[in-house]
């Protein structure tokens, strides 16, 4: 399968169901639910598999309108495939739809939020939302076509080699194989509750203070104990958080602790002088819910702590990575430099 618009593209940078439009979300669960009607024998599908490659596709749909029964208007249309060389395409592809789907017939184009071909589309595509046409441009019906898709002939997503192979057959690239793993793994960790049963009072304050603020915009300089803020300028790649009512990642851990009645200082390095620290040596198996977790660029050096989050278990944290993400639940090995955490509960 070729595919054409890239959305925001890149790395993948992690992701939560908060950057998600609800609408979307709902498609993607829909197909979960209907996948084994028409592949029975399909394994392991999870709707964050149909996120990540939603997400790298075309952002999620964000920024169209999402009617209640999907369709999605303006439709998405990726680049002539030509082999012009616009957009990266260097292969041309002959209309095969007449421009039914894809709006011209003078070449062929990828379309909707999963970016099929129409010729693709027309092997695969499937009514999803009971309208009697499976339309690319409806969020039902491209959610179940791309699950069915990546399904293939019976395929066990669960496991990663299978998944691997899935996700190459929609984009014949590493790099995007690479990208949409690193969505799907951002996002499942994003679907787990922690389980808060067995901590400490103060520990389940200063949790539920952090998870409650997931999705909220990370803001640099934003955040105080009171809550989010707007933020200053500007961070070191230049990004300003003065427009911004959010978070950064200090400030996120100053706010939560604060619940609890522990004052922090403001930035991520000071915060690691507060409490019993924890040797990066003794890994992120030391961790206990609660801590804070730190990364240097010189690990050992705390004087270079640049980053800090909150430990809620099960090798997650809550974490405001960095400008232009959300507030989200982020996996400890996420970010690179660990430096150990420190205990104040």
């Amino acid at each position: 399968m070729k595919t054409g618009a890239q959305g925001d593209g890149g790395l993948a940078e992690g992701g939560s169901a908060a950057d998600i439009p609800p609408r979307m979300l709902t498609a993607y669960k829909k197909a979960v639910q209907q996948v084994g009607k028409h592949a029975p024998k399909c394994r392991g599908m999870r709707w964050p598999i149909l996120a990540g490659i939603a997400k790298v596709e075309s952002n999620h749909a964000v920024g169209r309108n999402i009617a209640a029964g999907g369709d999605i208007r303006p439709k998405i249309y990726g680049v002539h495939l030509n082999g012009s060389g616009a957009g990266g395409n260097t292969t041309a592809f002959p209309d095969t739809d007449g421009g039914k789907w894809d709006g011209t017939a003078q070449a062929e184009r990828a379309v909707g939020p999963f970016q099929f071909l129409p010729s693709t589309w027309d092997s695969i595509g499937k009514d999803a939302n009971g309208d009697k046409q499976a339309d690319p441009h409806n969020a039902d019906d491209a959610a179940l076509g791309a699950a069915l898709y990546l399904c293939g002939d019976g395929r066990d997503l669960a496991k990663r080699s299978q998944l691997t192979a899935s996700i190459f057959q929609y984009n014949r690239s590493n790099e995007y194989v690479s990208n949409v793993l690193g969505w799907i793994d951002q996002y499942t960790a994003a679907a787990k509750n922690p389980d808060l049963k067995d901590v400490s009072a103060k520990v389940r304050t200063v949790l539920k203070a952090a998870l409650s603020q997931r999705g909220v915009p990370y803001s640099w300089g934003g955040g105080n104990a009171s809550g989010k803020s707007y933020g200053i300028c500007c961070s070191p790649g230049g990004k300003s958080g003065a427009a911004i009512n959010g978070f950064d990642c200090s400030g996120l851990t100053l706010y939560a602790y604060a619940r609890a009645g522990i004052r922090l200082p403001r930035v991520a390095a000071a915060q690691a002088g507060v409490g019993q620290r924890i040797p990066a040596r003794l890994g992120t198996g030391a961790l206990k819910q609660g801590d804070l977790v730190f990364y240097a660029t010189a690990p050992g050096r705390d004087s270079t702590i640049y980053h800090v989050g909150i430990y809620v278990g099960g090798g997650q944290m809550v974490n405001a990575p960095r400008p232009g993400t959300v507030v989200r639940l982020d996996a400890v090995n996420a970010m690179s430099g660990y430096a150990g955490g420190a205990r104040l509960l």
